[in-house]
Parts: C-alpha cells; sequence; structure tokens
C-alpha cells in the first residue's frame, strides 16, 4: 500500500488536496482524521464525513501491533503485522526516536545481521513506513525517524523517498532527523540531493579494506570505502549535515589499528561522525564483540588524531531489539505483550 493509494481513495470520496492534507497530517500526527485547526462539520466533503470511520480502520490496518517488549534502557520492540498478514518490527528508541523497518527480510545479507537471514520478502509500500511511524505515536512522542529496522533503504527508494517527502513535509519532523540509513548505493547520491526533503545521510562502512568490507557485506554495491567518503561527502556540504558513517566492531575483524588508520585517511577532513557500534549477539555467526576496553580505546584513539568518533549504544538489546537483531519473528495474539 503506497501513499498515492491512499490519496485516490480519498479523492474518490470527493476529497480535495486541502482535505487529503489535513487527513494525512492528522494521521501522521496520532490524531483523530477529521481533527485540525480549520476542521468544521462543513469542512470535510460528505463523502469522507461518511467513510471516517473505515478510513480509520483502513490507516489503522496499514501497521498493527501484534505484540510489544519492553527493554531496560526505555526501547520498546513493536512486531507489526501489515495488511497481507507479514510482519516487520519498529522500534521505540530513548530520547523520542522511532527505528522503521523498509522491507520484509533484505537482500544484502551482511553476515552480522538477523535480518537478511532469509533474503528478501518484499518491499514495505511508502503507505505502510509511514504508518510505522503514526503507530509509534499512538504510543508516545517521537521526533526523529531512523530508516535503520529492517530492509536497505536504497532498494526501496521510491518507497522511502515518498514516505520521508510526507513525514518532512507534514509530520513536524525536521529533515536532519530523517536519517536514511544505506550500505551504499549510486542511486542514494543521485537522487538524494534533488529531493524536497533531504534526509541525512548514515553510510555503514565497518571496513576500510575493500575485501574485508566485501566479505562482511557480500551483496552491497562495489563501491570501494574511498568512493563512498567522497560519495557521503559531497551530500554532506550540500546538505549542511554530517555524515554519519556506522561501524559495527567485530573482534579480530575491523578493531585493530591497521583500520584505525584507515579510518584517519578516509575520513580527515570530512563533514563526518563515525558511531562506533558494539557487536550485539546473533545466532549462527562466528563473530565475537569487542571487549568495551578495547572499543573505548579505539575511539579515543580516532577523536585524538582529529575523526569525531562516538560509540553509539545500540538501544534495547535487552528485548533483541539492537543494531543487526531485527526479524520477522513469528506474529504474536495481540494481547500478547512482555515487559
Amino acid at each position: 500500500m503506497h501513499l498515492d493509494d491512499l490519496r485516490n481513495r480519498l479523492r474518490q470520496r470527493g476529497a480535495k488536496p486541502c482535505h487529503e492534507r489535513l487527513i494525512l497530517r492528522a494521521w501522521i500526527r496520532a490524531q483523530p482524521l477529521d481533527s485540525g485547526p480549520r476542521v468544521a462539520a462543513d469542512f470535510l466533503p460528505r463523502g469522507i464525513r461518511e467513510a471516517l470511520p473505515a478510513l480509520t480502520d483502513a490507516f489503522a490496518a496499514l501497521a498493527r501491533e501484534r505484540s510489544r517488549y519492553a527493554a531496560d534502557d526505555d526501547a520498546i520492540r513493536l512486531l507489526v503485522e501489515l495488511s497481507d498478514g507479514q510482519a516487520v518490527e519498529t522500534v521505540l528508541l530513548p530520547r523520542d526516536g522511532v527505528c522503521v523497518s523498509t522491507q520484509v527480510g533484505c537482500a544484502v545479507g551482511c553476515l552480522f545481521c538477523m535480518t537478511g537471514r532469509s533474503g528478501l520478502q518484499r518491499h514495505l509500500g511508502s503507505a505502510e513506513i509511514v504508518a510505522q511511524v503514526a503507530l509509534a505515536r499512538t504510543l508516545r512522542r517521537v521526533d526523529k525517524v531512523v530508516f535503520m529496522g529492517m530492509g536497505e533503504p536504497a532498494h526501496n527508494m521510491d518507497a522511502v523517498l515518498d514516505a520521508i517527502d510526507l513525514l518532512g513535509s507534514e509530520g513536524d519532523f525536521a529533515h536532519k532527523s530523517l536519517v536514511f540509513s544505506t550500505v551504499g548505493d549510486r542511486r542514494v547520491f543521485e537522487r538524494l540531493p534533488r529531493e524536497r526533503v533531504k534526509p541525512a545521510l548514515a553510510l555503514s562502512l565497518h571496513s576500510t579494506c575493500i575485501e574485508t568490507r566485501r566479505r562482511l557485506l557480500p551483496h552491497a554495491p562495489p563501491i570501494a570505502p574511498a568512493e563512498l567518503a567522497e560519495l557521503g561527502e559531497r551530500y554532506a556540504r550540500a546538505t549542511h549535515y554530517p555524515i554519519q558513517y556506522q561501524w559495527t566492531l567485530l573482534h579480530g575483524i575491523n578493531d585493530d589499528a591497521d583500520e584505525v588508520d584507515g579510518i584517519v585517511r578516509l575520513l580527515a577532513g570530512k563533514y563526518a561522525v563515525m558511531n562506533i557500534i558494539a557487536f550485539n549477539a546473533v545466532d549462527g555467526t562466528p563473530f565475537a564483540r569487542t571487549p568495551d576496553t578495547r572499543t573505548v580505546a579505539m575511539a579515543a584513539e580516532l577523536n585524538r588524531r582529529g575523526i569525531l568518533t562516538k560509540v553509539r549504544h545500540s538501544a534495547g538489546q535487552g528485548v533483541e531489539a539492537g543494531c543487526g537483531q531485527l526479524r520477522a519473528r513469528r506474529l504474536m495474539p495481540i494481547t500478547a505483550t512482555a515487559t
């Protein structure tokens, strides 16, 4: 289901663009569909007024909570049922953020990530992506959306950018608070600069060694890390907010001095932030978590050498909602909630 499908449904009931905008704004703000400062009994067309209960149900059916798991750090993992019965996971993050999925499964197959184990099942429509934000806002305040859940956003580009456009124009989200996360795809750097709403960009790097990165991300586009950094730098300078480089630390794989030197060579002088992320346990992988002392030392060394580096806390690890742990789990009854 795409946003244009929703718009067409509204138009069939007599909605004009002003009515569409009002209803979509109410939806993504988790308000009644007939809410807003200009709503009166005679503002919405009669066909829309009569259809409001059915429309409300249809919007809610796009992403329905089936189970909820709350972590000690204020993160919440939601198992979300889509209208065709398939499921994705959405994570409410501490500090008013939400991590949404863009696909059921993933085709990239990163070796340290659970999502791609069963491959790609299907793309989400733009309405299904936005519906995760609307669902999250029924539960608590949401000021930031990161497209870092299940799937590779670049593989579902049209739907993701359509969702970002609506959220950034009607959803009260600052453009830099909409974060498009990707392993790197030339289409991203062609499309994003032309969009009305230009999101922040997070690039999954994980290694500066071409061969190591290719092994860890077997189906990522064959873009050398140096070229990826140059493409990212152009976008950062055009949008005036830095590229967020993601680096999952794997003990003995990408946490040594050679990688530190490689990061410095790659990012020196660039408008960028390096986010170091501890590896989260994933069943069936040969990888181990880098010791915390090494993680802290690596971040300190990069900062000392001029690379702004943060050790990013991966929220929700206690309920398997951390980076790399999301997957389409078995659908649970709506009443099944764990805290």
